[in-house]
């Protein structure tokens, strides 16, 4: 099954002064099948790693090595949202509109909702959405 990641479910692998723990297991499961994100993850990404850059907790080089990892990863672009749909759960669980994008894409297809954000999180449960779990290993 698809996964939906919106960018806090994937940045601690990109960023050494993260805990990785979360990420490492969102990204296998997209290498295991696939994700699916709204069009404004590939923006959203590149903005949270130049912005990394410009606090200096990491470079360029790895900026460009994790965007390139990540192309090589299953993804699929929903690029078409319910806007009305997006507004709606923006204003009822106090979401800014791009979570809600998330949320809204997750709810749509039927993932489950792969995020590190507990505002996110929280509505989601509300919305009846699962959250991506990692399994337990042995």
């Amino acid at each position: 099954m698809p996964v939906v990641p919106d960018v806090s479910a994937i940045l601690g692998q990109a960023l050494d002064d993260e805990d990785a723990t979360y990420a490492e297991s969102v990204i296998g499961a997209i290498a295991r099948d696939e994700a699916v994100v709204p069009t404004l993850f590939w923006y959203e990404i590149r903005n949270v790693l130049v912005m990394a850059e410009r606090r200096k907790r990491i470079g360029a080089a790895r900026t460009t090595a994790f965007l390139s990892d990540l192309a090589l990863l299953p993804f699929t672009v929903d690029d078409l949202p319910r806007e009305a749909s997006v507004l709606d759960i923006a204003r009822r669980r106090a979401l800014t509109v791009y979570d809600a994008t998330y949320l809204e894409l997750a709810q749509r297809i039927g993932a489950p909702l792969a995020t590190l954000n507990h505002a996110l999180m929280a509505a989601a449960k509300k919305e009846g959405v699962a959250l991506y779990k990692p399994k337990a290993t042995r």
